[in-house]
């Protein structure tokens, strides 16, 4: 079975989304989603899943065109990236004219708010050609309709973090690793009592506050290398 198209690069792209710092927590889809309609008798097929990574947008691309092999077309854009990034996007026309299926599928994508996300339009062509105007506006809006019906989670970015303490001071941590949505992977008793957590970025200093306050200024928080 052919192999998904090459990623085209399309740094022409323009977005109306806000600029998201890295810390700041976004939408990302929590499953798929499918869309369908008929124009002008052909048969429009949009999907949309996840998409961490290219390879990720890729194997998704594929698995589309394994479920629906009998399509003229499987066009296709991902954005790997926060919402409305273009750090990490891809496009393939798959056939058709240039400029009438991949672009339009992406431009959806980068305005859709929603970030890590891949979209495939799966088209069956019903014999009455559409035009180059009629393509661009059949996938956009099947990649708008299929975004639309996405379900999404927040993706929090967290960073790892260790949390020495004096062990008789250890009793007043757990709260506060549970009102700043600390996740504890180590818990290590001695003298001392090491905590490995991952919090979110965006409450990274407020962490090192709330540990001195706890402990009487005799808690310390660094940076995980492990």
């Amino acid at each position: 079975m052919e192999s998904p198209r090459r990623v085209r690069a399309t740094s022409r792209i323009t977005t109306t989304s806000r600029s998201l710092r890295l810390e700041d927590p976004y939408p990302v889809p929590s499953g798929t989603a499918r869309f369908e309609e008929v124009i002008r008798r052909s048969r429009f097929v949009s999907c949309a899943g996840r998409a961490a990574s290219r390879e990720s947008a890729l194997r998704f691309v594929q698995s589309v065109r394994d479920r629906f092999p009998g399509a003229t077309h499987h066009c296709w854009a991902f954005n790997a990236g926060p919402p409305g990034s273009t750090a990490r996007i891809g496009s393939s026309d798959a056939g058709e004219p240039r400029g009438t299926a991949g672009m339009p599928i992406l431009t959806a994508v980068l305005h859709s708010g929603v970030g890590e996300v891949v979209v495939v339009c799966a088209r069956y062509y019903g014999g009455v050609k559409l035009g180059t105007g009629g393509l661009a506006r059949a996938y956009a809006r099947g990649a708008k309709g299929v975004l639309a019906a996405c379900p999404t989670e927040r993706k929090v970015n967290r960073v790892a973090v260790l949390i020495t303490v004096p062990y008789e001071a250890s009793g007043r941590i757990d709260p506060v690793l549970r009102k700043l949505d600390a996740k504890v992977l180590t818990r290590n008793f001695g003298t001392d009592v090491r905590y490995r957590v991952q919090i979110p970025v965006v409450n990274r200093s407020s962490l090192v506050g709330s540990i001195a306050g706890a402990t009487g200024g005799r808690g310390r928080v660094e940076d995980s290398r492990e």
